[in-house]
């Protein structure tokens, strides 16, 4: 069987996901940006294996101290820590997080050879220009969420839980506080 790129690519996604060097993953994240935090939450919602923990830097009581890298620094390239202490940035944060949500497939040719230096470049524009891109495509960043949000609306509405399918029905204590 002839190796490719993508399948060697898709290879070292799976391998890294099992990784227990690597999950969990903590990611520090901008939550103050619009287009990160959509981001974030769509990884969030896919996160069920909690092989993610995220840090959102924006947040007041927030210390960069124990990752070594100052806020600055972090405002200007997403970084994450990996469960062995190593701290990674930029497109790896990225591919390492939709790994970890079953999404690898769609960030590993950000690592091809040929695909890197663009995705990397590419990203480093994308960072430090975060907020304009955010202010100019408001529109479908809302649209986005809310179209997101009703599709996990429907989804946990025609889920089974404990035997039965269609929304979860509350228990008695919980009956008893609405």
């Amino acid at each position: 069987m002839k190796t490719t790129a993508a399948n060697a690519t898709a290879n070292a996604t799976v391998k890294a996901t099992a990784n227990p060097a690597v999950y969990p993953l903590t990611v520090l994240y901008d939550g103050a940006c619009p287009v990160c935090n959509l981001e974030m939450d769509n990884i969030k919602a896919r996160n069920v294996d909690g092989r993610l923990k995220f840090v959102d830097i924006s947040a007041a009581f927030f210390d960069p101290a124990p990752y070594g890298v100052s806020t600055l620094e972090m405002n200007r390239i997403i970084y994450a820590l990996r469960a062995d202490g190593t701290l990674v940035a930029g497109v790896e944060v990225l591919r390492l997080a939709y790994s970890a949500v079953g999404l690898g497939h769609w960030a590993a040719p950000t690592a091809w050879p040929l695909v890197k230096p663009l995705a990397d470049a590419t990203y480093a524009v994308f960072a430090r220009n975060r907020y304009g891109f955010s202010a100019i495509f408001m529109p479908v960043l809302t649209w986005l969420r809310t179209a997101r949000a009703a599709r996990r609306a429907v989804k946990a509405a025609t889920a089974c839980h404990d035997g039965a399918c269609g929304m979860p029905q509350p228990t008695a204590t919980q009956a008893k506080h609405t």
